[in-house]
């Protein structure tokens, strides 16, 4: 028979690094709405749904359920589509789930990303408590507050609220039972993979404080608190909530100025800051940050490759302005002038002669400029 797996939905290219994400209490995979499209240009984003919850089975998990159980049902759906190792991210349930990840199973984890959740959730009683009402009164006393337990006052996602509504009720207190008997406070100076903690400022229900609990415990932990944001940041505050875990994700973004010194060199960068005005100023930030702070940082081709393309992709559209300044950032990038000699012959077969002709001339007034300024 085969084993029944959390509902889930996979997007983004199957070969990109997996990223899994975790929902709250009370809401399907639905919560990261805003983000997965995002996120999913760069990672295989894989989100899944809590026992009785958006479209997974409640029988997953029974009373008297813990975190351990759900976590056992994330790594049976990683295992089921091929993944070995992946990021985690988690809201609140979700996130204490990463956390039994990043304590139990670390050979599974990348990266940890824990949201608007805590180590522990207050004490038993509580949970219990609500446990045994939704048992007895369903769901629908719950709804009623879903909006002050969640976001700020004036806020709300009315898709969230439903799904909360339509939860099965067995299967959210079986999740509230998982809730009761996690504390892992004495487990959090173990964890080793790299973690980041976001908070709401005016989270109720995980205050900053429960976060920060957190960071100063875990090694290599970087808490963010986001100012305006409530409990389930990711749907109140998703511009926020991605900038941190791209941060996280795919580590601190190169700084593009300096990048592009390297490369074309402090007088041209000074020439070109010089220049600078009010009106070409957001250019000048566009191309330090996108060219030369993401795409020429991508350590998937050497800046010698960069440059051989570069010079091709130039003499192609005729920019031989462009040309000789890329001459000069080539032989920086380590060609040798035969070298570049080869990579413009290469484009009169494929760019049309004319065009090489202009190259040819345009570099070798470049490469005589260099060997007088060398002395050769």
């Amino acid at each position: 028979m085969t084993e029944k797996l959390l509902n889930h939905l996979v997007e983004g290219p199957a070969s990109a690094p997996p990223l899994l994400l975790g929902p709250s209490l009370g809401t399907s995979y639905a919560l990261w709405d805003a983000l997965a499209p995002e996120l999913s240009a760069a990672h295989r984003v894989v989100r899944w749904d809590l026992p009785g919850h958006g479209g997974s089975a409640p029988e997953l998990i029974g009373p008297g359920a813990t975190v351990g159980d759900l976590a056992a049902l994330v790594l049976a759906l990683a295992d089921a589509l091929g993944i070995d190792r992946f990021a985690y991210a988690g809201v609140s349930l979700g996130g204490a789930v990463g956390l039994h990840l990043a304590v139990h199973h670390p050979d599974r984890l990348t990266s940890l990303a824990v949201i608007c959740s805590s180590a522990h959730f207050g004490g038993a009683a509580p949970w219990r408590e609500r446990a045994d009402r939704v048992r007895r009164e369903g769901m629908e006393w719950l709804v009623e507050s879903a909006d002050a337990r969640w976001f700020t006052p004036g806020f709300t996602v009315p898709r969230l609220v439903r799904d909360h509504r339509e939860a099965d009720p067995e299967g959210y207190a079986a999740c509230c039972d998982a809730l009761a008997a996690f504390d892992l406070r004495d487990r959090l100076a173990g964890i080793v993979v790299p973690t980041l903690l976001v908070a709401g400022k005016q989270d109720p229900a995980t205050p900053p404080a429960h976060l920060r609990e957190i960071a100063d415990a875990v090694p290599r932990s970087t808490l963010v608190e986001l100012p305006g944001a409530s409990h389930l940041a990711p749907a109140q505050c998703p511009r926020a909530v991605l900038a941190a875990l791209r941060t996280q994700l795919d580590g601190f973004p190169a700084s593009g100025m300096v990048v592009r010194r390297e490369v074309l060199g402090d007088a041209h960068v000074d020439r070109a800051q010089a220049r600078q005005t009010p009106f070409t100023a957001r250019f000048q930030d566009f191309i330090s940050r996108y060219a030369w702070g993401e795409i020429w940082t991508d350590p998937t081709l050497s800046r010698r490759e960069r440059s051989m393309i570069t010079l091709t992709a130039l003499v192609a559209h005729g920019h031989y302005d462009e040309l000789a300044m890329h001459v000069r950032a080539a032989r920086r990038n380590g060609l040798t002038p035969q070298e570049i000699g080869a990579v413009l012959l290469q484009t009169a077969v494929y760019c049309g002669v004319p065009a090489a002709n202009s190259a040819f001339a345009t570099a070798q007034r470049v490469l005589a400029e260099e060997e007088g300024d060398t002395g050769g």
